[in-house]
């Protein structure tokens, strides 16, 4: 698959402080990536580095296969921080000011407006002023206006922060859509974890300014250096006693239940238990989340 972003020892400072450190980092087209950290990660930074918001101290960008910082512009769209509309003026007045700027006008700008308010499911609230929004509309309006540029790749920051679970549903499933049907590459910035497990397919951990860890979803859930079971057995503390502490990590007791960490098979912890004595009722493997690989990564 062609790369739509690849960066490379991209590298900010303010004062005596990185906040973003010898950065590397690969988008496929087609991808929705997205791009966690902590906050304060230095993930805003980059993005706005990325898009020549900002100057980089060292680093090179390479955006839709173009090194020119003028061209990259041409096919991508951002949403950095909190969206603004003018509040006096309606949704379809805001969009119709952005389509002027951007060189559009008279049918072609009215049919543009039209086919991005479809898209983001605000054709009904289209004439009403912005100031009456909620959060989750203005940030569909938000993306109706980057969609007047036909991008074909799209910089969302932190697009589901402050929605009500009804607005972060309806974020995810337009940000899937915008990938799946119309081709768009997503870079979602986030430290909302189990929102980026919901619609990525592939990640990059950056703390500190630095990337941490990069692959595809399911790749980092099963990078981990040894599986965790959760086991039921009656006498669950004597057990957590008994496994030997060379081949057994007990993580936590719960009443009858343990978690086990181990390099083996869940065979040789049931026969393990057999041996010592104890009979176990559940043996499962527990599903690792992008939650524990976080939390593992930036140990």
């Amino acid at each position: 698959m062609p790369q739509a972003l690849t960066v490379r020892r991209l590298t900010r400072s303010y004062g005596s402080r990185k906040a973003v450190d010898a950065l590397d980092l690969e988008v496929l087209e087609g991808d929705v990536y997205g791009f966690l950290g902590p906050n304060g990660a230095g993930k805003t930074t980059a993005m706005r580095c990325i898009l020549g918001l900002i100057r980089r101290d060292e680093g090179e960008v390479t955006l839709l296969g173009d090194t020119d910082p003028v061209r990259q512009r041409r096919g991508v769209a951002a949403i950095i921080e909190t969206p603004a509309f003018h509040d006096w003026m309606t949704a379809r007045q805001n969009l119709m000011q952005a389509g002027w700027y951007g060189g559009l006008s008279g049918s072609s700008l009215d049919r543009a407006i039209e086919r991005v308010l479809e898209r983001v499911g605000l054709v009904d609230r289209a004439d009403e002023r912005t100031r009456g929004y909620s959060l989750g509309m203005r940030q569909r309006l938000a993306i109706a206006r980057c969609l007047l540029g036909e991008p074909r790749m799209l910089f969302l920051d932190e697009p589901t922060n402050g929605l009500d679970p009804a607005g972060m549903k309806d974020m995810r499933d337009l940000v899937r859509s915008l990938a799946m049907h119309d081709g768009i590459t997503v870079l979602v910035s986030s430290h909302l974890l189990a929102e980026v497990q919901a619609i990525c397919n592939r990640v990059g951990i950056i703390d500190r300014g630095r990337m941490r860890a990069e692959g595809t979803v399911a790749d980092l859930l099963k990078s981990a250096d040894q599986p965790v079971y959760r086991v039921r057995c009656a006498s669950a503390v004597a057990l957590a006693e008994a496994l030997p502490a060379e081949s057994f990590t007990v993580e936590s007791t719960d009443g009858d239940v343990l978690l086990v960490r181990t390099a083996l098979p869940a065979e040789d912890l049931n026969r393990r238990a057999f041996e010592l004595g104890f009979a176990l009722s559940m043996l499962a493997p527990v599903e690792r989340n992008l939650e524990d690989v976080f939390l593992e990564v930036l140990a």
